[in-house]
């Protein structure tokens, strides 16, 4: 089966939806699918194009069986709505020629779109008209809820296009593919049929991402935590999170000299986050720059807790893929979340974790300090976890649910 899949994530980008959508395209391959990928160059989280592919403005590579065709976008570090307008019609018009023209454009049995973002879904569906061909809206966020919610999107008149733009990609995409039950309940509301819509679950390669012995252990060596209890973040640094909360947290654990908070993500984030510690005094976090993929697994595995951080006023709905990642790592987790959101449930779900209070340094201090004490719950956690992830989570089981899609819609597209 020829697939193409749109996104403007994608590897070596290191967090996010880059490597979802890196490891479904891969394992499609690995399955005997033709996969191609049209996405920008590398440019998240950095907000800026990676050094090696700049000043191109398209670039064709195969990584891993992947045919993956890169455009130019006009990226900037500054959050205005213009330049992210820029953003946007830049990868709009120039994925498009690059999809429809360049090389390696055999028509595809099936067309995947990434959401975000919201005017992609413009070129994807004439693509999708052109090829005659099914698509695949592939929900991650729902936007413009979600920025509207957490205050990114405020112009009313932003807001007006983008709600425009959310209903085409609804009425003109053959299937929506949800992450989350939330997801769901969100698109009935807003009158999408419940035909429509298949949920299948973010998933976790359970077989990359799994318990690793803490002895010399590469990250605890390195970064001289040898025998320390380490309560780990490791991921996004934005609005939505709030690390600011850790940091508090960490300052009422200081009396314990054996616990280590490190914060693992973007450099130039971080270097917010180092100011905040000085502000605070704080001594006992440790702040690293996200590590290669390869060594992913033994960093989470460096960990006794991971946590799970998101803001008070985070929409219900969200779901960070970290939360998979963690339950693979055999780790206890705990979630300083919204307490009635997707999030909440799944970490609650799972067995593998305790849920607090957002924005709650008390609370997340007590917690840490009562897992550090009963080492032996914070055990029994770790292995719920990886037992939860395997049974719901397995990347295997989410590549056959998207097989199953893909034939009963080609099964459709044939009787129409």
């Amino acid at each position: 089966m020829r697939i193409l899949l749109y996104s403007y994530n994608y590897y070596p980008e290191p967090i996010g939806i880059a490597p979802l959508m890196t490891e479904l395209a891969e394992g499609l391959v690995k399955r005997g699918h033709e996969v191609r990928v049209v996405t920008a160059m590398p440019w998240y989280p950095r907000s800026e194009i990676y050094e090696q592919y700049r000043g191109k403005i398209y670039l064709t590579e195969k990584i891993n069986g992947v045919i993956v065709q890169r455009c130019y976008v006009r990226s900037s570090k500054k959050r205005t709505f213009f330049n992210r307008a820029l953003f946007e019609l830049s990868f709009m018009v120039l994925s498009f020629f690059q999809a429809l023209f360049a090389q390696y454009n055999r028509r595809p049995d099936i067309l995947i779109l990434t959401v975000p973002g919201l005017p992609v879904g413009i070129p994807a569906s004439i693509l999708g008209w052109i090829y005659k061909c099914p698509t695949i809206l592939n929900l991650q966020d729902i936007l413009p809820d979600a920025a509207v919610h957490v205050g990114l999107l405020t112009s009313k008149t932003a807001i007006k296009v983008f709600t425009q733009l959310e209903k085409y990609n609804y009425r003109t995409a053959t299937n929506i593919s949800v992450i989350s039950q939330g997801f769901t309940d969100n698109l009935l509301g807003k009158g999408v049929s419940e035909e429509k819509i298949t949920l299948i679950p973010n998933w976790v390669d359970v077989d990359f991402i799994k318990p690793l012995s803490k002895e010399d252990n590469y990250f605890r060596r390195e970064n001289e935590l040898e025998g320390k209890f380490i309560v780990l973040y490791s991921g996004n640094i934005a609005l939505t999170q709030g690390l600011e909360t850790v940091i508090d947290a960490a300052e009422y654990l200081q009396d314990i000299a054996n616990i280590a908070v490190v914060i693992v993500g973007e450099e130039r984030a971080l270097e917010k986050l180092q100011e905040y510690c000085l502000e605070k005094q704080v001594s006992n976090v440790t702040l690293r720059p996200f590590q290669p993929r390869e060594r992913l697994p033994e960093m989470l595995s460096s960990a006794d807790v991971g946590l799970v951080i998101q803001k008070k006023n985070v929409i219900s709905f969200n779901m960070p893929s970290k939360i998979q990642v963690l339950l693979a790592s055999g780790r206890a987790i705990i979630g300083s979340v919204p307490n009635t959101g997707t999030a909440a449930n799944a970490i609650r779900n799972s067995g593998g974790g305790i849920v607090i209070p957002p924005e709650d340094p008390q609370a997340l201090a007590d917690t840490i300090r009562d897992l550090y004490n009963h080492p032996e719950q914070v055990k029994l956690l770790g292995e719920a976890s990886r037992q939860h992830a395997i049974a719901n989570y397995a990347f295997s089981t989410a590549l056959d649910r998207y097989e199953a899609l893909f034939e009963k819609l080609l099964v459709q597209n044939k009787k129409n």
